[in-house]
């Protein structure tokens, strides 16, 4: 079979973004779009957000919505303080990098030097703690620490990274990259023998007391009120609840802080105009380097790009918040985004994406709308197809209840909206997809922008007929329970559990997606490309096998 279509692609010149302003707007225009984006994405009775944009230092919106306190009533304000996760790495990074200044440490000592007995700590560098490099396990990847009770514990230093400090490493140290708290954990601990303080003490007296950022510091509630501090919900069967019990003495330098959205505007100017840091420190902090350039991760910033101009940014999630700051250097603008909350509610936009949407405009480069035209659906079967990325992935695009969507190998199928002639974008996100003619006027591939960045990706349309859609078969209540259970792979859960009669399948960290039965042992998901092999065929099932987009994983049932 030929993969590859061989008609001519007819290669249109497609501009990115498709709206690009001439300049940029007035504080009055940002303003109100800002407001409109902020209110589109909240409820005023549902956990909210504190939004900040601003140009240097003038602040150009200052909002929030929604509540800080459900129970209560309490409505959020934007000088209120919330948890912001994984951005305390960038605050854990730079005060490596001022220890090293002042000559407390090297980016290439050794983790040994500073955490004594620590396995296969002679190879590890503290550089490598702080790119992701070092090939340390996660803790936040193990199922024994992250379920039950285990991450309600207050624990010291030295006992959390017992925790974690005898699991075998996920690669040799600099051999890979992968996100990882347990090194800035572990770069707490190397703050802490460096400067003979505790992390959050270190980070207060170099940084916050003198940036005068009042409202930033540890989150540990349990050693003292924060003022101003708002709670933090989760979404659960449908509706909103309180987030579980987290121990902040366990994020550590990896996400323990709490901030404002002012505060974090304050941390922006001082660590960007050069108040923080040298320059080549900061040069350091910002350059992705080895095996870290691939996920274009610097010292707790990743460095990439937005409407094609350079970005400097960091999410973080913890239980019950969500949290996103940005920088262009370009500009000098900061976005920041906090959100009381550590799901969505419906048709919500993530704290990144509203924060990128609101960069965007505020530099006169704003995201496209996402105003569908009309096509009808024979005219959208045009684009129905397989189009190879290579030999183990490609899109498929088909028409699904009157619209068009795109699913790559092991993925979602994702809904496109139609925004003008063979140009589409993504329901979610800002990824946009614009498809090419042959000289027969045909589809002939497309081209693919992630997140709406970059020159795109072409990809031409292959002779493969497009997969047949899997037929589901109803079984009896007794045939789905024998399947229920906890299944494990590398301390992931797979829970199978029946909600009513209808089956379910949910991953450690992730959201439940119902399954449907092919055969009384084989069931697939309709939201990604996958399939789950319970085995024996007979019985309660010892294992559970998932095939999704290559990959072949085994989990075994828990006793």
């Amino acid at each position: 079979m030929r993969l590859l279509a061989t008609l001519p692609l007819l290669l249109v010149p497609l501009l990115s973004p498709l709206d690009v302003r001439a300049q940029a707007p007035s504080k009055a225009e940002v303003a109100a779009f800002a407001k409109r984006t902020l209110d589109g994405n909240c409820d005023p009775q549902a956990p909210g957000m504190a939004v900040l944009l601003a140009r240097g230092d003038e602040v150009l919106y200052r909002g929030a919505c929604g509540r800080a306190n459900l129970e209560l009533d309490v409505p959020l304000s934007p000088t209120q303080v919330f948890r912001i996760g994984s951005v305390t790495k960038q605050f854990a990074a730079a005060a490596a990098l001022k220890l090293a200044e002042d000559g407390r440490l090297a980016l290439s000592d050794p983790l040994s030097k500073f955490v004594p007995g620590y396995p296969g700590g002679d190879r590890v560098t503290v550089e490598m703690l702080l790119n992701h490099t070092s090939g340390i396990r996660s803790y936040t990847d193990i199922e024994s620490i992250m379920a039950g009770g285990g991450i309600m514990k207050d624990l010291t230093t030295a006992q959390l990274i017992d925790t974690f400090k005898d699991e075998t490493p996920d690669f040799a140290p600099g051999e890979g990259w992968h996100y990882n708290n347990s090194g800035y954990v572990l770069l707490g601990a190397v703050m802490e023998a460096a400067s003979g303080k505790a992390w959050h003490a270190y980070l207060d007296e170099a940084f916050f007391k003198p940036l005068g950022m009042a409202h930033t510091g540890y989150g540990n509630e349990a050693d003292a009120v924060i003022p101003g501090h708002v709670d933090g919900y989760t979404r659960k069967d449908g509706h909103w609840a309180r987030a579980p019990y987290l121990s902040m003495t366990q994020p550590h330098a990896a996400g323990a802080l709490v901030s404002t959205v002012d505060d974090l505007l304050k941390w922006n100017r001082a660590l960007h105009e050069g108040k923080v840091l040298r320059d080549a420190s900061y040069r350091a902090m910002v350059a992705p380097t080895g095996k870290a350039v691939g996920d274009k991760y610097g010292f707790g910033i990743v460095a990439d790009t937005l409407r094609g101009q350079p970005r400097l940014q960091h999410g973080g999630g913890i239980h019950g918040f969500s949290s996103y700051l940005l920088y262009l250097p370009g500009s000098d603008t900061t976005a920041a985004v906090l959100y009381n909350a550590d799901s969505g509610g419906p048709g919500m936009l993530g704290t990144g994406y509203i924060a990128s949407q609101l960069a965007a405009y505020a530099i006169g480069k704003p995201y496209p709308e996402k105003k569908a035209i009309d096509v009808d659906v024979e005219a959208l079967r045009e684009y129905e197809g397989v189009y190879r990325i290579d030999k183990d992935a490609a899109r498929v695009l088909r028409v699904k209840d009157g619209a068009l969507t795109s699913q790559r190998t092991g993925g979602l199928a994702y809904p496109l909206i139609p925004v003008a002639k063979d140009v589409f974008l993504f329901e979610e996100g800002f990824s946009r997809m614009a498809f090419e003619r042959g000289g027969d006027g045909k589809v002939a591939g497309m081209r693919f922008f992630p997140e709406d960045e970059g020159e795109g990706e072409v990809v031409a349309r292959s002779d493969e007929a497009l997969p047949a859609v899997r037929e589901e078969t109803k079984l009896p209540h007794a045939a789905l329970e024998r399947i229920a259970g906890e299944y494990v792979h590398q301390g992931v859960v797979m829970r199978v559990f029946l909600e009513g009669e209808t089956p379910k399948v949910q991953l450690t960290g992730q959201p439940a997606f119902e399954l449907f039965a092919e055969s009384p042992s084989t069931f697939f998901l309709k939201v990604v490309e996958a399939t789950l092999t319970f085995s024996p065929a007979q019985g309660t099932p010892d294992k559970v096998t998932l095939r999704q987009g290559g990959a072949v994983i085994e989990y075994v049932r828990k006793r």
